[in-house]
């Protein structure tokens, strides 16, 4: 109905705008924290005001529920086990004092029947779209699917570590590493193209190195143990670490903060937790110091138009030629050349749509093992079997070739056939 405001997720599933249930269910989770908030701002005061926070409540709870994320059923379990244990010491600061200050949290049993709530819309959900339905209580019975299952893809990461313990594969090379090592894992393989880690500090290591993941992580470690979160009292500030828990906790399982929406809430967070002082005095020395906050939005706001408009300019080649802009339906290929954010996509996208044949088959080659490291999927690597089957460089062809039937057996299948592979741009 709100269709192209919206995305229309299949029947069962729940994923709003970001495509993605562990996002989703971590944005219910937060949003829980936002309304911890909210009632400690005395939003229980009248009736109304507490059937509408309970409401919000329940519907955060279903929203977060009919994601049948694994990932926000932990957020919700430790969202309410965290906020019960504050609301206790809460209460009982305030009997130790004998005082008759404001009650700001629920109280800890209303906070830990968020729990067995949750579960009961669980249940419920698929009871009333269907048995088909893919449930939270289905997947925590079965598990992820052969193949996909974290447990592998950290065992798989590891492996990859101790192969470069030190200085890492490099930043966004994880992807590529996977590939070129599918026969060296002992074990099960995780079988998608792995780009992260699912796990910050595991993708710190694989990429930079453990001594550099060892620094970050100490370093954030530090910060927060100087902050002092067990002493905050002000409703905002608990807030704040409330949320960046959730990302955190998300970040050891996933890796929300490559996206905006959770790249907006970490910063908003450090913003609001970052220690300052009065500075009226120093301004009033340095005026040109107010001018530094405009010069800074400018600036940003120049950055994500140029982004947007290069975004736009080169999404056309991936989009069919009848949904194109008039300026770019003819020679698409042409006109996205010399972009500098999304060089990598139009790379991808010219050698995809390049034949291969005896006269371009070093340009290929070439083109082909620079992608590879971007997008190590099947379309990249037939076109760089082929182009060095035609340059006589047969060994590495049979090597590409092994590698290729490991990682993605379905595929090379298909190409041994003669089948197409199928294609998403067109010139």
């Amino acid at each position: 109905m709100l269709w192209p405001w919206t995305t229309e997720p299949g029947v069962g599933q729940a994923f709003g705008n970001l495509r993605q249930r562990n996002q989703f269910a971590s944005l219910m989770g937060m949003s829980l924290v936002a309304a911890l908030w909210l009632h400690a701002g005395r939003w229980n005061e009248s009736l109304k005001r507490r059937l509408l926070w309970r409401g919000a409540i329940l519907l955060l709870l279903t929203g977060a529920a009919a994601s049948t994320s694994r990932t926000g059923l932990l957020e919700i379990i430790t969202i309410a086990s965290v906020a019960a244990f504050l609301a206790r010491q809460e209460r009982q600061l305030r009997a130790a004092l004998n005082t008759t200050a404001v009650i700001r949290l629920p109280a800890p049993w209303v906070l830990l029947s968020w729990i067995p709530l949750y579960f009961a819309i669980a249940w419920l959900l698929p009871q009333l779209t269907g048995s088909s339905v893919d449930g939270m209580m289905r997947r925590l019975s079965e598990g992820a699917p052969a193949g996909h299952s974290r447990l592998i893809l950290w065992h798989n990461v590891l492996t990859l570590i101790a192969e470069r313990p030190w200085a890492g594969w490099g930043w966004g090379e994880l992807s590529f590493a996977h590939y070129t090592h599918s026969a060296l894992y002992l074990g099960p393989r995780f079988v998608e193209i792995l780009d992260n880690a699912h796990n910050l500090p595991l993708h710190l290591a694989v990429e930079l190195g453990i001594p550099a993941a060892v620094v970050i992580c100490g370093g954030f470690l530090w910060l927060l143990i100087a902050a002092r979160p067990w002493r905050e009292r002000e409703p905002l500030r608990i807030m704040a670490w409330g949320l960046l828990g959730v990302i955190v906790l998300h970040s050891l399982l996933e890796y929300p903060l490559w996206y905006g929406p959770f790249q907006l809430v970490f910063g908003l967070c450090l913003g609001v937790l970052w220690p300052a002082k009065d500075l009226p005095s120093a301004v009033t020395r340095h005026r040109w110091a107010s001018a530094v906050p405009v010069i800074a939005s400018v600036t940003l706001i120049a950055i994500v138009g140029y982004a947007s408009w290069d975004y736009l300019r080169i999404s056309q080649i991936y989009l069919p030629r009848d949904e194109r802009l008039p300026a770019y339906k003819d020679n698409t290929l042409e006109k996205v050349q010399g972009s500098w954010l999304f060089a990598n996509q139009v790379r991808f996208a010219e050698l995809t749509l390049t034949p291969v044949t005896q006269t371009n088959a070093t340009d290929v080659h070439t083109l082909a093992k620079r992608v590879l490291h971007f997008s190590p999927e099947p379309r990249v690597i037939v076109k760089l079997i082929e182009s060095a089957e035609l340059l006589g460089l047969h060994e590495e062809a049979r090597t590409e070739a092994e590698r290729f039937s490991i990682a993605f057996p379905l595929e090379y299948g298909l190409w041994i056939e003669g089948r197409p592979l199928d294609s998403s741009a067109e010139p």
